[in-house]
């Protein structure tokens, strides 16, 4: 095939790819995924240790099955996310109201209908949160993906043709509009759970420090430094705005080298846009969520204890 035709078809490849990241919304998984809220919930006064799990699709495991049992379908929450993980084990009473493609704003309003505002689930009987957010705000995650799968497309993966095309704007983004977005949402959630010990994960790295593994992630080998610079930036993003409101940050960045997208089933912990196992790709897997278990574990403590 010639030059024109393997770029079009490279396109064509990451264009689905684009198609199915959608961060959660229903295409993206046909399932009928359901919640199950745990053994109690915020203000039962039982004296279990109430939990509540919000954010995005990195805190729904979009794409992980199971599906959670009760949980809104177009949210695609996984029984097997690092919330259902971290109630297990702490044997804490779940109230998980994550869904892919959250924004910060959906923590006060609606997401979907019949999807209430995340800080409703939220009280002052709550004893600990979870939650990851940041990504999907102003289209940064999605937006960033959709702009590089598409230039490298066209150069079949040579040079750096979405950071030429792109520059600063999406860590500028990240700067000026989503750091005092998570503030914003932080303090709400301070505020909604007076008493709660929060703790605010950063992202899973994508992918690994040079080249990548063009198609398989379809990102140009030049604009992998740029794709890891954009997400340093969100993950600084979130630990700031966690250092600003007194909220503990969940690092995970340093623990996930080495377990990118670009690495074998059983070592990745984040699924690749190509021939990955999970159907929502450029998202953690199973054991991705595990691994932010543990690191959420590790920071948080067992807590408190009723």
């Amino acid at each position: 095939m010639n030059s024109v035709g393997t770029g079009r078809r490279l396109l064509v490849a990451a264009i689905a790819v684009v198609g199915l990241l959608a961060l959660g919304t229903p295409a993206a998984l046909a399932n009928d995924g359901h919640h199950v809220p745990g053994t109690g919930t915020p203000g039962d006064g039982d004296g279990v240790v109430q939990y509540v799990n919000m954010g995005d699709s990195y805190s729904a495991a979009s794409g992980v099955l199971p599906p959670a049992p009760g949980a809104p379908p177009q949210c695609l929450q996984s029984l097997r996310n690092w919330g259902h993980l971290l109630a297990d084990r702490w044997d804490y009473a779940l109230t998980d109201v994550s869904c892919g493609a959250a924004e910060t704003r959906h923590f006060t309003e609606p997401q979907y209908p019949g999807v209430a505002p995340q800080v409703q689930a939220l009280s002052d009987e709550t004893d600990v949160v979870t939650l990851t957010i940041g990504g999907n705000d102003s289209g940064v995650f999605i937006g960033t993906i959709v702009a590089c799968a598409t230039a490298a497309a066209v150069t079949a993966g040579t040079g750096n043709p979405c950071e030429q095309q792109n520059g600063d704007r999406f860590t500028d983004t990240i700067e000026n509009v989503t750091y005092p977005d998570l503030v914003r949402t932080l303090e709400t959630v301070k505020a909604a759970a007076p008493n709660a010990r929060i703790g605010i994960a950063g992202y899973l790295q994508i992918l690994p420090e040079e080249r990548g593994c063009y198609p398989i992630m379809p990102v140009a080998v030049g604009d992998v430094p740029y794709i890891n610079g954009i997400q340093a930036t969100l993950n600084d993003a979130v630990r700031r705005a966690a250092e600003a409101t007194d909220v503990t940050y969940i690092d995970v960045t340093e623990a996930s080298q080495g377990h990118d997208a670009c690495r074998p089933i059983g070592t990745r912990w984040v699924e690749p846009g190509l021939l990955g196992t999970n159907p929502v790709v450029v998202h953690p897997n199973a054991l991705g969520e595990a691994a932010m278990a543990d690191r959420a574990a590790a920071e948080l403590g067992p807590g408190p204890q009723r």
